[in-house]
């Protein structure tokens, strides 16, 4: 019974060395199809295939299950989504500080050309005095100085 047992288990053992060990062949027929088979063919020439055996890197648990990935995408998605919306965000700042800056720098030129300034208020018509004059000047230079500057983070700076 033991020698039963021990013989079973030394060719249990050898099988998966003989069956790497073994051969495939590659050959084309009459019909130019190309065939793959463990037997060498009678009467027609056949190629040796070297065939290597293994397991792969990437075995399946090292592979992230189906709702991990899920997860992994939804986070990218995400994050994707974020991104876009701050570079809209700053697009439209960007867009808002062009728009301050030349609102100013016109402002200014009617200020720098003009000796006196007429404005409404309450439906009448007036002129500014020249000191009303300097303070909307001035005014108007800090928005520029603002507004104008190369582009930088205006929230760091207030």
């Amino acid at each position: 019974m033991n020698r039963k047992i021990l013989m079973f288990s030394i060719l249990m053992a050898a099988t998966p060395g003989l069956a790497v060990g073994s051969s495939v062949y590659k050959w084309t027929d009459e019909s130019g199809v190309t065939h793959f088979g463990d037997r060498q063919p009678t009467g027609k020439n056949a190629e040796q295939v070297n065939v290597r055996a293994g397991t792969s890197h990437n075995t399946a648990s090292d592979r992230a299950s189906p709702q991990e990935r899920l997860n992994e995408l939804e986070e990218k998605r995400q994050a994707a989504t974020k991104r876009k919306n701050e570079t809209a965000a700053e697009e439209a700042n960007r867009k808002q500080r062009e728009a301050n800056c030349e609102v100013a720098r016109e402002n200014l030129k009617v200020i720098r050309s003009n000796a006196r300034i007429r404005v409404e208020e309450n439906g009448e018509m007036r002129y500014l005095t020249p000191e009303e004059v300097e303070e909307q000047r001035q005014k108007f230079e800090d928005i520029a100085a603002e507004n104008c500057a190369p582009s930088q983070d205006t929230d760091v700076q207030r």
